[in-house]
């Protein structure tokens, strides 16, 4: 083979190249995130997806665990575990419907409220780790909504094909 033909070759997989890889560099990005973020949650026996919870919750207060779960991407068995180890520490009440025993509404408790004032320096803590300017930040969150909503839309299409 010549070398111009295994240049050829070698160029032909380069898209196979993890540095090449949206997907990756988002994977060990969000991994590194979620791991800075532990030990500004610590103290408060929080996870990052707790955390994320009690953002979604500071929100909307009140929601049932379907809203909550479609807000955050998760699905049931992943957020009742947590819901429960939440309800536990005092953050939030886990109620059913009085209409409808399958419904399950989650609110803040006292606790969980008054949480929302310390976790004020959270979002200050990380931009200050990551270096990044505030601007690009924002820049950088509106194209991650747009990937996130492309990809949400493909799914409707794509549930809409299969009935």
């Amino acid at each position: 083979m010549s070398t111009q033909s295994n240049m050829e070759e070698s160029n032909k997989y380069d898209i196979l190249k993890l540095d090449n890889q949206l997907c990756f560099s988002l994977y060990v990005c969000s991994k590194e995130i979620i791991r800075r973020y532990k030990p500004l949650l610590d103290p408060y026996d929080l996870t990052y997806t707790g955390y994320i919870i009690m953002m979604a919750l500071w929100e909307e207060d009140n929601i049932t665990i379907k809203a909550l779960g479609k807000k955050l991407y998760l699905d049931s068995g992943t957020l009742t575990p947590l819901l429960k180890k939440m309800e536990a520490q005092g953050y939030i009440n886990r109620n059913r419907s009085k209409d409808d025993e399958r419904n399950v509404y989650i609110s803040l408790t006292e606790k969980g409220k008054k949480m929302k004032e310390k976790a004020l320096c959270i979002p200050e803590q990380m931009i200050c780790l990551l270096k990044l300017d505030p601007k690009k930040g924002m820049q950088l969150i509106e194209e991650l909504k747009k990937i996130i909503r492309i990809l949400s839309e493909a799914d409707n299409e794509n549930t809409v094909d299969q009935k």
